[in-house]
């Protein structure tokens, strides 16, 4: 447990290139970008591994600039209660696009007929002629009227399946946790399916959208291949760790999948057959660097400032508008009579509540609540010192 009290001039520690779009935001004389800090008070990352990294305990923060969050250490962070943030949907468009690209050029055979003609260099005047003798052999396939199976529709999934459809493709789609916000983006004629076996069956090609997880580790295998149609496409723009990689090279090898197209490349998939590798690309566009950026420094300004959150992974979202008076957090244990000892310690020290907000989140829970009041630095420690003798809390910070 930890007490954590804002400071006037805030840290902001980077760990990679972020947008300078994105750093904008931080550009007021309350905040200085230091990335020698040992000590910030927030951190805004890409994909630096952040597991080995000592994490100063003055850290409130972690902002990832984009989707995953593997490379953060979240469990210690929680602990810990620090707030790790990141940008669910900000590059979405731009994995989007990749996909949809992915399905009609790998459908066309593209990518391989490119690497077959720059084998015909050297032949001179004879290349008009070989191109149109072997092009035969790179006959593809039109996607429209062609069924495609998306797996999990979050942000990207939900535009995929959308702009799917809008190519003539009918599209079957399966996510057991889709949000309000997405099912109403959904369009009304993509087919609901009722498990992930439903979309295997009938597919010619899936792509899949879900977090990697205890849960999804290896979903693609042995067994789920055999569900598939003969000469499926797979489209992996998600994580790595989705695909049983033997698994998948004996299903390519078989023509049991007929391509894998990934976004993450590894010495096991450049030794398949039928498979595409991009490198890391799906994100990879001057604007969606730029929403993510802009996307997490705006949520850590926001946390830092007044103790609202929105979209971090590890505590549950909070907001009541800040009025610039005193507003005590507290991040805790979801446990019974927190809220009653945070307010009884807040009328020990003779102050009145004008608004307050409580959320859960698994084991935790995080609550804020304003003052009425105007009140000192003394008072404050007094309140500080107070609630943080309670027992199950993490963190105490008084704005």
């Amino acid at each position: 447990m930890s007490t954590l009290t804002l400071d006037k001039v805030k840290t902001i520690k980077t760990l990679n290139h972020i947008a300078e779009s994105g750093l904008a935001v931080f550009k007021k004389d309350d905040y200085t970008i230091d990335n020698d800090s040992d000590h910030p008070d927030a951190i805004v990352v890409r994909s630096f591994n952040m597991h080995e990294m000592e994490i100063h305990e003055n850290v409130k923060a972690i902002a990832r600039a984009g989707a995953g969050v593997n490379n953060i250490p979240v469990d210690t962070c929680t602990e810990r209660g620090i707030a790790v943030f990141n940008t669910p949907g900000a590059n979405a468009n731009a994995v989007k696009e990749l996909v949809i690209t992915s399905l009609m050029a790998s459908s066309r055979n593209l990518f391989s007929g490119v690497e077959w003609v720059k084998t015909l260099q050297g032949e001179g005047d004879q290349v008009p002629n070989l191109v149109e003798a072997g092009k035969k052999q790179l006959v593809g396939s039109e996607i429209k009227g062609k069924k495609l199976g998306v797996i999990g529709l979050g942000a990207v999934g939900a535009l995929v399946a959308n702009d799917a459809l809008d190519l003539d493709m009918d599209v079957i789609g399966f996510d057991p946790f889709i949000s309000i916000n997405t099912a109403w983006e959904l369009s009304r004629n993509i087919e609901r399916a009722m498990s992930m076996e439903e979309v295997f069956a009938e597919a010619d090609y899936i792509t899949v959208h879900v977090p990697l997880t205890d849960d999804t580790r290896g979903m693609f295998h042995a067994e789920t291949f055999k569900l598939m149609k003969p000469g499926v496409h797979i489209f992996n723009f998600s994580r790595d760790g989705l695909i049983h990689e033997q698994d998948m090279a004996e299903a390519l090898e078989s023509e049991r999948v007929g391509k894998y197209i990934t976004d993450f490349p590894n010495e096991n998939v450049l030794n398949m057959k039928n498979t595409v590798p991009i490198p890391h690309l799906g994100a990879s566009t001057k604007e969606s660097e730029e929403n993510c950026a802009i996307m997490a420094t705006r949520q850590v300004k926001e946390f830092l400032e007044t103790g609202n959150i929105k979209n971090a992974v590890n505590f549950p979202d909070a907001s009541i508008p800040y009025t610039g008076k005193r507003r005590v957090t507290v991040f805790h244990y979801n446990v019974p009579h927190m809220v009653g000892q945070i307010t009884t310690a807040i009328s020990n020290n003779n102050l009145n509540i004008a608004d307050m907000i409580n959320r859960s989140r698994g084991d935790y829970a995080y609550t804020m609540v304003d003052i009425e009041n105007e009140i000192d630095e003394a008072v404050v420690s007094s309140l500080e010192e107070e609630i943080k003798r309670t027992r199950d809390i993490v963190t105490v910070r008084v704005i």
